[in-house]
């Protein structure tokens, strides 16, 4: 093809992405959303989707600039969808841990809280800037430092794939790889306000620092005292990713080390080998390592989660199995499968790991003709998953939440050798039918597992999670229900506990995890089962309480689980309950008034773990 028309083509991308972003802007929600996919207008996504196919095309079939500009589309396009529920104005989006750090970033505003009180204060620091510099709200600075966090994951990934194997096609595979999003499994890393999701994004950055390196013979760049200007850019993405999250910086930190035992192994074993020509990483390994240690042992809730995954592993039935086992009974009753599910969720990121575990088997094997040099950073970044993975066991058997954590750090670095090793294949394909074929091949592989990343790199009905929108009726019915409440009534939720909008709300430092402070009255969930039975003043311990829900609530109970947790007629007959009075409507919050007696009060405020989905 003629430049020309490449770069015309590639224009009609920008300009497809620009529509699309204008459409969604001009677009926003006005009410709660269950799927992010489906509020978003058609024409957006058909712009995003043209894009989209421009990139790929382009990163795949052309060279240097042309390439660059290719890949720059994708990675703008990339972000626009990741940055839906912001053009989109949302109010906000998250309702775990997201609040919890909405209620932190308000404390900061407020000065009820210090940045350096907290043990990773990145993302609200951020947050706290783009509300004082740019005037916007705290919920949508936190959208912005979510989305300005992402941005590295994009840009770095392929210039990693660049340092490593200089492979123009390696580059560009990586990129679209970078697309796909694989660290986000929507179990335990989420793209959302979730500083351990949003540190992932800025591993690339610390991995390309490493590779410079051990790259780049800096002889005559030093910086004063005669450290390597890339010694500095690895201690400071270190420290960049400590404030944001220290799991994922620990994790480099596993990474580093993994390369300085390679090193070492290297020395003692060879006397000719290109590792040998590498400077070593063993003062980086102990720097950091020191780092973490200082930060993390010196605060209280990291000595917490040490004691709960200990705790977990010495525990009976802890763990991913009971899990598993929970959410596929579960699937099953309300029509669903966890075939199915995995599918949905997991299908590209098993193909990339499939393809990646073949050619790190073929690499260790000195089947392929691949450099020296290049092959050296894949054993590094190889042999690094052994005790990466050894974590995420470790992790598993203890707090599998924690293993989710686990397996996206391991996702970033797939996403790396993604690149290399579809760029091999490329070759391999290339001897047994015709190089286009080849191509054409790659490029229905890459293009399938971006279409499945990007369907659940939010949370959907698709797979049977609805979005974590936030909407002003939300807030707002949460805003008056705490600050009207009477002294010393609980707040039940609907198979969700109201504590973490008390957190968003009214910030941290006025009340207590798990405690409302407007109120302070403990809060929990209504009992699923005596709840359905119509036993509404016995469905929570207490004399009296009130009974919360949203939209989001409802949507997630009644249209997605069909009633599996909360009965539909349960939910409709509130209204005629004698004892149940609703004391707060909107169109998206409700809250009751429910008269408990002693009588019918069951022993725990708590769904039970077997009707969960």
């Amino acid at each position: 093809m003629r430049r020309s028309a490449i770069e015309m083509t590639v224009a009609v991308g920008f300009l497809a992405v620009a529509i699309g972003l204008l459409v969604a802007r001009a677009n926003p929600a006005t009410a709660y959303e269950p799927s992010v996919y489906v509020g978003t207008p058609t024409i957006t996504w058909a712009g995003f989707a043209l894009a989209l196919a421009i990139a790929v095309g382009t990163t795949l079939v052309c060279r240097g600039r042309q390439q660059g500009v290719g890949i720059g589309l994708g990675a703008l396009t990339v972000t626009a969808i990741v940055s839906l529920p912001l053009v989109r104005n949302y109010r906000f989006a998250g309702m775990g841990d997201a609040l919890t750090h909405l209620g932190l970033t308000r404390d900061i505003v407020a000065g009820a809280t210090q940045p350096h009180e907290l043990f990773y204060p990145g993302l609200h620091a951020i947050a706290t800037v783009f509300h004082f510099v740019g005037g916007v709200s705290i919920e949508r600075g936190l959208l912005i430092g979510m989305v300005v966090l992402f941005v590295p994951f994009v840009v770095f990934v392929p210039l990693v794939v660049r340092g490593m194997a200089g492979s123009e096609l390696a580059v560009g595979i990586a990129a679209i790889a970078s697309w796909m999003v694989l660290p986000v499994n929507n179990i335990a890393t989420h793209m959302a306000v979730h500083t351990n999701s949003n540190a992932l994004f800025l591993v690339p950055p610390a991995v390309f620092a490493l590779v410079a390196y051990l790259r780049r013979r800096s002889t005559v760049e030093r910086l004063p005292l005669g450290v390597s200007p890339f010694s500095a850019l690895i201690l400071l993405t270190g420290f960049a990713l400590l404030v944001v999250h220290p799991q994922q910086m620990i994790n480099v930190v596993v990474l580093i080390g993994a390369v300085s035992g390679v090193q070492y192994l290297a020395r003692w074993r060879f006397d000719d080998h290109p590792m040998l020509e590498h400077p070593t990483t063993y003062a980086h390994t102990i720097s950091l390592g020191a780092l973490f240690g200082i930060w993390a042992l010196s605060n209280e809730r990291f000595r917490q989660a040490v004691i709960a995954l200990v705790t977990g592993l010495l525990a009976q039935d802890v763990g991913g199995n009971s899990t598993v086992n929970q959410r596929g009974t579960s699937l099953t009753e309300i029509g669903g499968s966890l075939t199915e599910l995995f599918v949905k969720m997991f299908l590209d990121k098993a193909v990339i790991a499939i393809i990646v575990g073949l050619f790190i088997l073929v690499v260790w094997l000195r089947r392929t003709s691949l450099d020296d040099e290049p092959r050296s950073f894949v054993n590094y970044v190889s042999l690094s998953l052994f005790p990466l993975t050894g974590m995420f066991l470790v992790y598993f058997l203890g707090t599998p939440t924690m293993a989710f954590r686990q397996m996206g750090f391991i996702y970033v670095l797939l996403t790396i050798l993604a690149g290399i090793a579809f760029a091999r294949l490329t070759g391999s394909l290339s001897s047994v039918i015709t190089r286009p074929g080849a191509n054409a091949v790659v490029a229905l592989v890459l293009s399938a597992c971006l279409v499945l990343g990007l369907m659940t790199v939010f949370t959907s009905p698709l797979i049977y999670n609805p979005s974590q929108h936030v909407t002003d009726e939300m807030m707002s019915g949460y805003e008056d229900a705490l600050g009207h409440g009477a002294e010393g009534v609980p707040y039940a939720g609907m198979g969700y506990d109201p504590y973490r909008y008390d957190h968003g709300i009214n910030g941290i430092s006025g009340g207590g995890s798990g405690t409302i402070s407007g109120a302070s009255a403990t809060t929990g969930t209504a009992n699923a089962s005596v709840f359905s039975a119509g036993n509404y003043t016995g469905a929570y311990p207490a004399d009296k309480y009130y009974l919360v829900f949203t939209e989001w609530d409802r949507t997630k109970e009644i249209d997605i689980y069909e009633g599996l947790n909360y009965d539909r007629a349960a939910l409709e007959e509130l209204d005629t309950e004698p004892d149940v009075n609703k004391v707060i409507s909107n169109d998206e919050f409700k809250m009751y008034t429910v008269n408990g007696t002693t009588v019918n009060r069951t022993p725990t405020n708590r769904t039970p773990t077997n009707s969960t989905a």
